[in-house]
């Protein structure tokens, strides 16, 4: 009989226990909570993140610090160095040119710069843009000059160099590249580049934040730069004048204003769907190698097997990610002001929430 008792209370004891546990049911992991801990993984001082979807803002939520001095919180309004997502800006901005008839993508160079030095081989407008021209990247301490310069007086870096392969023959990423695309749309437009930028994409898709990143001007909501120093100290980062190279990756802007660039690229309203697609069209080298890189923008797919268009950024305390999905019509974008964050590791997380 005692046994049985026993018996009795465990069988009461075992089920009173399970059903609590087959009811439970965990907190879903958010969007913020990957920010979060992404953050603090990687010992970012701020970050600003928005998303959108079907041309609405669905979140935005900023993080950290964008002065660890001072602890001034990150905000929306805060402007981060977008770094390599200037090169999709760049890309449209060539694209509204190639509307006018005043561009032709696969036209050479020299036709619009007849006074750039002649090199062993001819390359086109599009190959400088989908890098598949040969033209060099930084070299030495390149990336980190400071030192004042046009876009035309920045040419001089890099305008007497060979080509690094004949055109179409390989695939090599090169910032100076867009200098030149620079170089032609202010030649073409007879303004300053800047100017052109500010006019035709920034004042229309009301990025109202968006802006060169001039060094030597006190810019308001622009965040300090961090980069992480050799004993892994987050440390402010060297000054650096990117003026000369804005087309590749001087422009500041925030994470909403990202958004209506990026909804630009889903709805087009200042570029046409046409020269749309001949910047998202993936470059072909005469090995018939694919390489997923239009113009301006890098080409992959999400595991639905959907369009992914993208571009990430990479500068001194700057790492960035532009995601946009033409299909399920959304958009990520992510600023951080610290160097050599894995970017992609967040970006494929909210991937996952937002988009799979």
């Amino acid at each position: 009989m005692k046994s049985q008792i026993i018996a009795f209370i465990l069988v009461c004891f075992f089920f009173s226990c399970k059903t609590p546990r087959e009811n439970f049911k965990p907190k879903p992991v958010s969007a913020s909570d990957y920010a979060l801990a992404f953050l603090k993984k990687n010992d970012i001082p701020g970050m600003s993140i928005a998303v959108s979807k079907n041309g609405t803002l669905i979140w935005s939520q900023s993080f950290g610090f964008s002065d660890l001095k001072t602890y001034s919180k990150v905000t929306k309004n805060t402007k981060f160095r977008i770094a390599s997502i200037s090169k999709p800006i760049t890309a449209i901005a060539l694209g509204t040119l190639v509307d006018k008839g005043k561009v032709h993508l696969d036209s050479s160079l020299y036709k619009y710069l007849p006074d750039f030095p002649k090199k062993k081989y001819n390359f086109t407008i599009r190959q400088i843009g989908g890098h598949t021209a040969g033209i060099r990247h930084y070299k030495g301490n390149e990336f980190n000059l400071n030192k004042k310069l046009s876009i035309t007086e920045g040419l001089n870096i890099f305008k007497e160099d060979s080509l690094l392969y004949k055109p179409l023959s390989n695939y090599k990423y090169s910032t100076y590249g867009y200098n030149l695309l620079s170089e032609v749309i202010q030649t073409v437009a007879d303004t300053s580049f800047s100017t052109y930028v500010k006019t035709i994409i920034f004042n229309p898709l009301n990025m109202n934040a968006s802006t060169i990143d001039n060094s030597d001007s006190i810019l308001p909501n622009r965040t300090q730069f961090y980069i992480k120093n050799k004993a892994n100290k987050v440390v402010l980062g060297p000054e650096v004048n990117i003026e000369f190279k804005v087309a590749g990756g001087g422009f500041l802007s925030t994470s909403e204003d990202l958004i209506w660039f990026g909804n630009e690229i889903i709805f087009p309203k200042i570029v046409s769907k046409e020269t749309l697609q001949e910047l998202l069209k993936p470059q072909v080298l005469k090995s018939g190698e694919i390489v997923n890189y239009g113009v301006g923008f890098s080409l992959d797919k999400t595991k639905k097997e959907t369009p992914r268009y993208s571009h990430s950024g990479s500068g001194i305390g700057a790492s960035t990610l532009l995601l946009i999905y033409p299909e399920e019509r959304i958009v990520i974008s992510i600023l951080t002001n610290l160097s050599q964050v894995p970017i992609f590791d967040l970006g494929n997380q909210l991937e996952a929430i937002f988009v799979n």
